[in-house]
């Protein structure tokens, strides 16, 4: 009988052959709009396959209902497109019982904030050791342009003809709320970024949460164009980096600094802040985390992308197989049919 300790030691084998991008694309017809940003994050999540070490067969991608669902159909790997708001839930039994796969979640705002934002959170809480993928286009696109849990206040669209009056979901706030120990966000029209994130999120053990700014040309296009365009992007966009302070702006002369509790954007040139002054990012830090997640909304500061927070803690699993072999070694090895047949029990005649 293998012991916990020996089985957490157990890592995905490793693979006999080099394996390339074309290796993790599968035979299918990719079917999204033209132009659509599922592209991009399905041509970096190929890119970054082969640097995983991992052989396509180990690998599992599980997605719900949504634009974003069809891609297990695109990953040579195992999957299984599920039902709505579901992903999570089947992911979550998949790993449980097959611990060496290396499980992935693909959802969208609608799919795994709405119907599945009860699973997602106690997914997240868990931490049970996979990777959820959350593609955010702030719309409803497969059922053709409703307005979604991550839509704007005021957003026109065909459900709120006279603008949404719900407050949206802020993925990242939610995320860490749920106690998840890894979150981040990246885009999809940056693929250098992405594949950075989807590495850490790869590596880190326990649930890795990643938000995915992806544009829907066709129901909500341009709803990140300022965080993407050149013209704009530098002075809108804070990308975040470990152990260095927060600076942005095209000449790098804007920082992000605390002013108490409350994060302020202030210039570099003026001379009365230095680097010094700014604010440092530490993603070990779950107060610093939840600071920077609320700055998504606020106009005057630019939108943070990166990892916002990596975390250590006892996987679920690892939780789990330590219960389990203690149960053994109480008790002995369990035998299901003394189990149906015991305590109180009735003869039907």
């Amino acid at each position: 009988m293998i012991k916990i300790d020996e089985l957490l030691k157990q890592t995905t084998s490793t693979p006999t052959v080099k394996y390339t991008v074309k290796d993790f694309q599968s035979d299918q017809d990719v079917r999204w709009c033209p132009g659509c940003g599922d592209y991009s994050i399905l041509a970096q999540v190929q890119r970054i396959m082969p640097d995983l070490g991992i052989p396509h067969h180990k690998i599992v991608f599980i997605s719900g209902i949504g634009c974003s669902s069809r891609f297990p159909y695109y990953m040579n790997t195992y999957g299984f497109h599920s039902i709505h708001g579901r992903a999570t839930a089947i992911a979550s039994g998949v790993k449980l019982a097959n611990p060496d796969l290396s499980v992935w979640v693909v959802t969208g705002d609608g799919d795994g904030l709405s119907i599945g934002g009860n699973h997602l959170i106690h997914l997240l809480r868990r931490n049970i050791d996979l990777n959820v993928l959350l593609f955010n286009n702030q719309i409803y696109g497969l059922t053709k342009g409703q307005y979604s849990p991550t839509s704007e206040k005021g957003k026109i669209t065909k459900s709120t003809p006279y603008g949404s009056i719900d407050y949206p979901f802020n993925p990242i706030s939610l995320a860490l709320g749920a106690s998840t120990t890894f979150a981040a966000r990246s885009m999809d029209r940056d693929p250098k970024h992405l594949q950075g994130i989807l590495k850490r999120a790869a590596g880190h053990r326990g649930t890795s949460f990643v938000e995915i700014y992806q544009n829907c040309n066709v129901f909500n296009d341009g709803a990140f164009s300022q965080f993407t365009e050149k013209e704009t992007k530098d002075d809108t966009v804070l990308f975040l980096e470990h152990g260095k302070p927060l600076v942005f702006g095209k000449e790098r002369n804007k920082g992000i600094r605390l002013n108490g509790f409350t994060p302020e954007a202030v210039s570099l040139s003026e001379g009365k802040y230095s680097v010094s002054d700014l604010l440092v990012h530490d993603e070990t830090d779950t107060t610093l985390a939840g600071i920077l997640a609320e700055m998504t909304y606020k106009n005057s500061l630019p939108r943070p992308l990166g990892v916002f927070l990596s975390i250590e803690r006892p996987t679920y699993e690892e939780e789990m197989m330590r219960q389990i072999e203690f149960a053994k070694e109480k008790r002995g090895i369990g035998n299901i049919d003394r189990l149906l047949r015991s305590g109180e029990t009735w003869v039907i005649k």
